[in-house]
């Protein structure tokens, strides 16, 4: 005998081997116990989601002899005849290769004669919205009022492209993406029925790269299996059937971007091709790792909806720290438009190698998100203190940013609007200078997090060393200044330069733009850059 795929293999019978539509099954059920059968039913949804083995098993539980809790039985000869095949009552259509007028007007002179078995005549019309407007014209008439024997059911992935005037005469039933915790119960069910031993985490995988189909999961399963027959199907072997790549990969990659080290990455994909991975299959991976590092960094609770393991989810923690959300969202638009052009070009590695340089050189493009990066590039380094002057030809060392008694340019000069002390202790500079990585490493929530960052930063009075922070808005202020969030401020000061800093933090209560009443220490620290910058041009 030839050999069955799983997914024909395993093809639900009854309505309990339906997985993951428990409220259509339940629906259905319920109106064949309760002999409330309507005459045309639409099962709209995505590939793989049980629309026609429901509307199978539908077929044979209304033609049934003796039903058991409003499924088929499966022994009585109705149930075996339609089962096979068979039967002359169920009548399967695939609207795809008969979307004809003839086709439908065919149906409508069928529906005339009566069941020779069973109580009910069932059309099953998969792919429906394929059907041409005339023939869902000729299909109107009798899909409103057919005969008592008669029920339609209508099977498509495209419901939009169904006519309304089609849709009002069905019941609808909207079959979901099957979740991943189900297919992954239901192919380790059918593996121990095959006698194949496998690792949890390769059947995950499976269930992941299913998206939301048992009969695509299945498909999957099956080529892994056929690839190492007899042999423990492991999570590195699924990733090597299936041209996938690991998480691990995903991490260096973005450590090499984030780097900007180009060679770095250029290796990386020169390690994929040669190991055979595909590159589309990359892409479509990579731009989920990015949505689940944007989801941790939105959130605190967010670890419910990452489907991935407990060791993967501290490495995404670790990453999602240190890349703003902004430029996480530019990296997905970047590999999102990249996914979409490898479905159509023979050149795929070059433009893979295309957007990964985009990601680790954004001064290459002009767009905003774009200008977003360099400037959180340009914040990092001066938080860093990184920035000094290149010695010009003929003279001395530049002078180093970090000292700012020595004047700016003129201009520079003149746009700062309040003035400045003498001396800025260096405790508080430096503070200034790593202001977002303080404040993104505080454990507060993340609109107290948007206030201080957006907060002006100035140096108070006295003897003693204190930052100034001023906030104009006034349900900043309630935020900011609670004891709880300055102590976290203080503490996470005190992590980054093992130093003492006090904290003052104040409101603007002058009706002026803040820079305008206390010094901004954030501009003098950017005009020194500027000048340092131009001295070695």
């Amino acid at each position: 005998m030839s050999y069955t795929a799983l997914y024909r293999k395993f093809r639900p019978q009854t309505f309990t081997d339906v997985k993951g539509q428990d409220p259509i099954v339940t629906t259905l059920k319920n109106q064949i116990k309760a002999d409330r059968i309507g005459h045309a039913y639409l099962f709209c949804g995505t590939r793989g989601t049980g629309k026609t083995s429901v509307a199978k098993i539908f077929a044979r539980a209304v033609n049934c002899e003796h039903p058991v809790d409003g499924s088929p039985c499966m022994e009585c000869e109705v149930c075996k005849s339609i089962a096979e095949g068979s039967a002359l009552n169920v009548i399967e259509i695939d609207a795809a290769s008969n979307n004809g007028v003839d086709n439908i007007r065919e149906i409508r002179e069928e529906v005339t004669y009566s069941p020779t078995t069973g109580r009910y005549k069932v059309y099953i019309i998969d792919e429906a919205h394929m059907l041409s407007p005339g023939a869902f014209n000729a299909l109107l008439k009798t899909l409103e009022e057919p005969p008592a024997y008669v029920i339609f059911i209508l099977a498509t992935t495209e419901v939009h492209k169904i006519p309304v005037t089609i849709l009002s005469r069905c019941q609808r039933y909207d079959f979901r993406r099957i979740s991943n915790d189900t297919i992954a119960a239901r192919l380790t069910d059918l593996l121990s029925k095959e006698n194949v031993q496998a690792e949890e985490k390769a059947v995950r995988y499976i269930a992941k790269a299913g998206d939301g189909s048992m009969r695509d999961a299945l498909s999957l399963l099956d080529q892994c299996i056929a690839f190492y027959l007899g042999q423990e199907l492991t999570y590195d072997k699924v990733l090597e059937v299936l041209g996938a790549v690991d998480t691990e990969i995903f991490a260096r990659l973005l450590s090499a971007v984030l780097a900007e080290d180009v060679p770095q990455a250029m290796k990386i994909v020169e390690e994929l091709t040669i190991s055979g991975r595909e590159l589309t299959q990359f892409a479509a991976d990579f731009c989920w790792y990015l949505r689940n590092l944007l989801l941790m960094k939105s959130a605190d609770d967010m670890e419910e909806l990452l489907d991935i393991s407990s060791e993967n989810l501290e490495t995404l923690k670790e990453q999602s720290a240190k890349v703003e959300s902004t430029v996480l969202m530019r990296y997905i638009r970047v590999f999102s438009t990249l996914l979409n052009d490898l479905k159509y070009s023979s050149q795929k590695r070059i433009l893979t190698e295309v957007a990964l340089i985009k990601l680790c050189k954004p001064a290459m493009e002009t767009d905003t998100a774009s200008l977003t990066d360099r400037i959180l590039h340009l914040e990092e380094k001066m938080e860093s203190g990184v920035w000094t002057a290149a010695p010009s030809p003929g003279q001395g060392q530049g002078i180093p940013a970090a000292n700012l008694n020595q004047p700016a340019t003129v201009g520079a000069s003149a746009a700062v609007k309040a003035p400045l002390p003498k001396a800025v202790p260096a405790e508080v500079e430096q503070a200034v200078r790593q202001w977002r990585s303080i404040v993104n490493s505080m454990n507060v929530t993340g609109m107290t997090k948007t206030f201080l960052n957006q907060a002006h930063l100035s140096v108070g009075d006295g003897e003693t060393p204190m930052l100034l922070i001023v906030l104009d808005d006034y349900n900043a202020i309630g935020m900011c200044t609670q004891e709880d969030t300055k102590k976290a401020l203080e503490d996470a000061i005190q992590s980054h330069l093992e130093r003492e800093v006090r904290v003052e933090i104040r409101e603007n209560k002058t009706g002026k733009p803040a820079g305008e009443t206390y010094p901004d220490l954030k501009a003098l620290l950017a005009q020194n850059v500027k000048m340092e910058i131009e001295t070695e041009e």
